[in-house]
């Protein structure tokens, strides 16, 4: 699973199923998050501290096993892993006295997978937009997050152009008047 919202759509149901009780997903969901926090540990520990990589990723899964009834149903479950990774890592750090420093050079692999701050703006995005009616909503999340046009939005929601364009923009001027903003429409 390279692509987050690829690891989203395997992971959570693997996560939702174990909630509900089902002892063969939750085998399969640990499975899947130990490799996965292996990589996502070994990508932020010096070459030197290599070897805590597996104890990080055992403290991380019994936080997820010892925790799994906190996580929030209705919300991404790769956020709220990798905050508990996240906290694990620093506590690792804070525990050991170790600060880490990188080369400018070699910073982009840090923080080229650190999807936080996209995942938290998207939520607040996904908050507001259900403040909505469906439709306006939808073709605003395709056209000014997803990037499709306005005639392909149209097209899969079964609309003309023209009453895609007037939905979007009354939708967006509906969030304005609710949020404070200006349309952009």
């Amino acid at each position: 699973m390279s692509v987050p919202s690829d690891m989203e759509a395997h992971l959570r149901p693997l996560m939702l199923k174990a909630l509900d009780g089902d002892a063969a997903a939750y085998r399969a969901l640990l499975e899947e998050l130990r490799r996965h926090l292996r990589a996502y540990f070994a990508l932020r520990l010096a070459p030197a501290l290599a070897a805590n990589g597996d104890d990080l990723v055992q403290e991380t899964l019994m936080a997820i096993h010892t925790r799994r009834l906190t996580y929030d149903r209705a919300q991404p479950f790769t956020a709220w892993l990798h905050a508990i990774a996240r906290y694990k890592l620093i506590d690792h750090f804070r525990r050991n006295k170790l600060r880490m420093t990188l080369p400018l050079e070699e910073d982009a692999a840090i923080f080229a997978t650190d999807d936080s701050e996209a995942t938290t703006a998207r939520m607040d995005v996904e908050t507001v937009l259900a403040t909505i009616p469906g439709k306006p909503a939808e073709l605003i999340r395709q056209t000014r997050l997803e990037g499709a046009s306005v005639a392909e939005a149209a097209a899969r929601l079964g609309m003309t152009e023209t009453a895609a364009k007037v939905s979007i923009h009354r939708g967006l001027k509906s969030l304005a008047a609710r949020f404070g903003g200006k349309a952009d429409g």
